[in-house]
Formats: structure tokens, sequence, C-alpha cells
């Protein structure tokens, strides 16, 4: 394998940078395959009654029958998908990942779902239920409280018919295959 000549980056030339360049289109391609991988090691014991993978795919498929886009509901099959490499900034490592391929509203959903979920339980551990709210003036504000209340905070039913990961296959690969949006 053909490897970049240089140790800093100060000292990179433009054919080093070329040959980074399409090897990091090679990893991006693969990067639904990762992604699917990633849910399928989600589906491991769990304190819930579902695993997580089938709360993923029981968000998804709330969504989906609830008549949303279908990069929506790539985002909701994804929402969690940061509990694979960080469990306590979860929703902020999937909006990471997905930001270059969704929409400025679904990013801001996913990055902020977990504080919202948090309407649900946070007084159980004396904290404020309603923090969500210093975000209410926020035009998708309640794109988040909707996510959450129609199809993330319900999704722990054992008995849902749930659509399976392969139905959801071909829509992942269609909007993590998208050409990325530049860097902001």
């Amino acid at each position: 394998m053909e490897t970049v000549k240089f140790t800093k980056m100060s000292e990179g030339t433009r054919a080093d940078y070329d040959l980074a360049t399409a090897d990091d289109k090679v990893n991006a391609a693969e990067l639904p395959n990762r992604v699917l991988r990633w849910l399928r090691s989600m589906d491991g014991p769990s304190v819930y009654q579902v695993t997580r993978l089938q709360h993923s795919l029981q968000t998804a498929t709330r969504a989906e029958r609830d008549g949303a886009d279908e990069e929506t509901v790539v985002c909701a099959l994804l929402h969690d998908i940061g509990d694979v490499l960080a469990p306590t900034n979860h929703s902020q490592v999937a909006a990471a990942m997905l930001r270059p391929y969704v929409s400025e509203q679904n990013c801001w959903v996913i990055e902020h779902h977990g504080l919202f979920q948090g309407y649900y339980y946070f007084h159980y551990y004396d904290k404020n239920p309603d923090e969500r709210d210093r975000y209410k003036e926020h035009p998708y504000y309640q794109a988040c409280v909707d996510f959450c209340h129609r199809w993330d905070q319900t999704s722990f039913d054992p008995d849902y018919a749930t659509e399976s990961l392969e139905h959801f296959e071909p829509a992942v690969r269609r909007i993590l295959g998208r050409a990325p949006r530049p860097f902001v």
C-alpha cells in the first residue's frame, strides 16, 4: 500500500494529500457498512425490555408509520448510535456523525434529544424536567419535543410490531451515501 511521505502534516505535498483524500473517500464509502455493524452490536443484553437495537428499530418504525420523510426515519433509527462510542454524550456523537448528511433540523433534534428525554425522568434525580425549555424559542424546539414524545420515549415496548434492520438498510445506505456537506 502506498503511503504519504510526510511525518508532519506541515511537510505534506499535493501528492501526499491527493493520496490521503482518495483514501478518505474509500473510508467514507464504508460508513453505511460500519453504521449497520454498530447497530447490530446494539442487539445485546439490556436493562430495558428491548435491546438498544430494538429500541432504535422501534423508534424508526414509529417515525415511518407516522409519515416522516426518509431522512427523518434514518435519523430516528440512528438517534442512539452514539451509545456504541460515547454513552455519556451519545446524542452529540450521533449528531456529529449525521451532520454532513442530514438537514440542520434533523441534526439539531438528534443532538438535543438526550436532554429533551429528561422531561420524562429528570424529576427522579432532583433535576429540572423542564430543562429543555431553555431552547423554547429555538425554531427546532417543537420538532425535538415531538420526536421524543411520539417516537423515542414510547419505543421500549417488546410487543410492538417493529420493522427489521434489513427493512431500513436501503434508506441508511441512501442517506449516508449522499455527498457530504462541506465543513462549516
